[in-house]
């Protein structure tokens, strides 16, 4: 169940973390799984392929076919105008979302402190 739900939290954002990557300069498939492998988000080939072929269809993205001299020609991928618009609200909801986490976080961690323990268990005697 755990790994179900780890899972699910890393395909909601796997979406905004190609746009973030793709943003900064056109990438080849590798490149892209490189970028998400050093961020520990570990994706494999058939998950990348299905989804860039959505964003794409989706009008996020585009390619350019460019010949490789290791082998058959290579697809990289850029963003397109509609892609730095979804970027920029996923950014904006992204900032949203982590800052509720952390004050969630916060005031979850705050209210099972040590200090607010001892201090309920002294004002109960």
């Amino acid at each position: 169940m755990l790994d179900n739900i780890k899972s699910q939290m890393r395909k909601g954002i796997l979406e905004y973390c190609i746009l973030e990557i793709i943003d900064k300069k056109e990438a080849y498939v590798s490149d892209i799984i490189m970028c998400l492998h050093e961020a520990d988000l570990i994706v494999v080939e058939g998950t990348l392929y299905p989804l860039l072929t959505r964003m794409k269809n989706l009008g996020m993205l585009n390619y350019r076919w460019q010949e490789s001299t290791e082998g058959p020609p290579r697809k990289y991928y850029m963003i397109t105008d509609e892609g730095k618009q979804m970027l920029a609200e996923l950014r904006h909801e992204w900032e949203r979302i982590s800052s509720s986490i952390n004050s969630i976080t916060t005031k979850a961690a705050d209210a099972v402190s040590p200090t607010n323990y001892d201090t309920d268990n002294n004002n109960q005697s």
